[in-house]
């Protein structure tokens, strides 16, 4: 299977938001701020959107392999771990220095879903 490597970055991925939704639920709600509070929650929600837009883009592959595909899930897994990352770890550690790596994670995040319209735009013929 050519995809295993993003098939168990994507389980991983999704496995992980869930520890980490679930540490924001119950341990963090009551010591953070409302501010960081909700800097976590992003975090996670769009872990949890691109998680999944990752596995449907592994599935439509899994069909219809494209060129352009797979530079879609890096640039997911790229800008989630910026994005997501970055907003976990001023959440936890208010270390405020990642403040600019999350709009450098969400450009990835962005670049990812631009690219994915490129790869049905230049497929037109297949999708």
């Amino acid at each position: 299977m050519h995809d295993r490597p993003w098939w168990l970055t994507t389980a991983l991925s999704g496995a992980l938001m869930v520890m980490i939704g679930a540490l924001g639920a119950h341990v963090l709600a009551a010591e953070l701020t409302p501010r960081l509070m909700a800097a976590f929650e992003t975090g996670v929600r769009y872990q949890a959107w691109h998680t999944l837009a990752m596995l449907g883009v592994l599935a439509w592959r899994a069909t219809l392999p494209l060129p352009g595909q797979r530079l879609v899930l890096a640039l997911w897994a790229a800008g989630m771990l910026l994005f997501c990352g970055s907003l976990y770890g001023l959440a936890l550690s208010g270390m405020d220095w990642l403040g600019p790596l999350t709009p450098m994670g969400g450009l990835l995040l962005i670049l990812g879903w631009l690219t994915l319209a490129g790869v049905v735009l230049r497929n037109r013929s297949k999708v």
